[in-house]
């Protein structure tokens, strides 16, 4: 467990139930290579996500004594400083109550990985409004793993292959694959409407931003806009229906909502897709038996940390998923 310094309390004198203080937390083995974000939305629980990347982007929180970003990776030793933050009591409350203990679909699983499906609807970690998330729930499952540490991410709403790292070499060694384009992650898709065969790749940067509401969305970029992030996504049509397209893609790059951003800035979004697709027809979609987005991680082909061996991963699409393909194959009626 990471040691916790309070500043500014006296001895002798506690500070007030409930009020903030600024805190330094010094980075152990357990939190090495971990995201800034990532590492504070784990001990800040009850403080919305919203929050957590606002006092990151004012230079609140420190790393070292210095400025630091959300991406920025933590490594052993690093002193983080976390400014007063308030959560609410029953915020507090719900952070305080264990995830429920669970374990999930495994493809592989050695000493040094767990590969898993990942269902949709459950997000990887706890975090705005989610009490628990697959990582939590894992390490509740498996109280006797001394580490366990989620590799890459998912969307809630993504099903799929996840990898969480059960050494920190390993995290470390992956995550330099992730970040060094030296992985290949395959998504299958549906979309709506017929797919274009030019549209091979879709080469577009991507905005990050915030609506009055603190919910992070992204959109694609004007040319020139600042602080864009190029965005590199492989189309390749699997199959066609009148209405829908099966899709493969493949990320080159590993930006937020990336598939859901380019596929929809073609007019052709992922059917289901309940913030960038067509809301009128996802709900004659749910009439229809589809009641989330149609978006799998399917392929997934990275190095063994520790064999060095090429390895790759196949997650069959789940059963909700083919019964709506079979269903529109049977019929073959657009919406």
């Amino acid at each position: 467990m990471p040691v916790i310094h309070i500043i500014g309390a006296k001895t002798g004198n506690p500070p007030a139930a409930g009020k903030p203080e600024v805190r330094l937390i010094d980075v152990g083995d357990e939190s090495a290579g971990q995201r800034l974000d990532n590492f504070l939305l784990r001990h800040l629980k009850g403080v919305p996500k919203t929050h957590v990347y606002r006092i990151i982007r004012s230079g609140q929180v420190r790393v070292n004594k210095a400025r630091a970003s959300a991406d920025t990776r933590l490594a052993v030793g690093d002193v983080v400083r976390v400014p007063p933050v308030r959560v609410s009591q029953a915020a507090a409350r719900q952070a305080e109550r264990p995830a429920p203990a669970r374990e999930f679909p495994l493809l592989l699983e050695d000493e040094y990985l767990i590969a898993l499906d990942k269902p949709a609807g459950v997000a990887v970690h706890g975090g705005s409004g989610i009490s628990s998330g697959v990582i939590e729930q894992l390490r509740q499952a498996r109280p006797q793993a001394r580490f366990l540490e989620l590799v890459h991410r998912l969307d809630r709403e993504t099903s799929g292959i996840l990898l969480v790292a059960r050494k920190r070499g390993a995290l470390t060694a992956l995550q330099h694959q992730f970040r060094d384009r030296a992985t290949g992650k395959t998504y299958l898709a549906l979309v709506l409407g017929d797919w274009p065969e030019r549209l091979k790749v879709l080469d577009a940067p991507l905005f990050k931003y915030l609506q009055p509401n603190g919910e992070r969305r992204v959109r694609v970029a004007a040319p020139g806009e600042p602080d864009a992030m190029r965005a590199v996504t492989l189309v390749k049509v699997r199959r066609r229906w009148p209405a829908f397209t099966l899709l493969e893609v493949t990320i080159k790059t590993g930006r937020t909502h990336q598939i859901r951003v380019h596929l929809a800035s073609q007019g052709r979004p992922i059917a289901g897709d309940d913030k960038y697709g067509d809301f009128e027809r996802n709900k004659a979609l749910q009439r229809r038996g589809l009641k989330r987005m149609f978006l799998h991680a399917w392929r997934l082909q990275f190095t063994h940390p520790a064999g060095g061996e090429r390895v790759e991963l196949l997650a069959p699409l789940p059963p909700e998923l083919m019964t709506f393909l079979d269903a529109i194959h049977a019929t073959s009626t657009p919406i």
